[in-house]
């Protein structure tokens, strides 16, 4: 059964048009620099601190927006979902999902700050 919700995750997240290819590729290719900077700048504990804070908190945000869209078939908050010819399309996602990521980044780069 997870499995197969993985995977229309999965599918979903490779087919939506919510954002540009190119922001799918950028995005990937930040989070390896950023993952690379916390390495060299702090050490590999603190790295895996900051993994863990920011995938848990993202994690959450992507359930949250999973169940209350209803497996993404149903608008809420930012995520729009609009019905052309009977067929489900999606808007851009909007500034509440961007500044809550942004927030994540910020909680776990500070969390790493403050440790000993």
């Amino acid at each position: 059964m997870i499995i197969k919700e993985m995977k229309k995750d999965i599918r979903f997240l490779k087919g939506h048009t919510l954002q540009p290819g190119w922001w799918k590729i950028a995005k990937v290719l930040l989070l390896i620099g950023v993952l690379i900077a916390v390495y060299f700048i702090f050490n590999l504990q603190k790295t895996i601190i900051w993994v863990s804070i920011f995938v848990g908190l993202s994690l959450i945000l992507h359930f949250t927006y999973r169940i209350k869209t209803k497996t993404y078939t149903r608008s809420w908050m930012d995520f729009k979902v609009i019905e052309i010819d009977g067929k489900p399309s999606y808007s851009r996602i909007g500034i509440f999902y961007y500044s809550l990521v942004i927030l994540f980044f910020i909680a776990a780069t500070v969390t790493v700050i403050l440790l000993p």
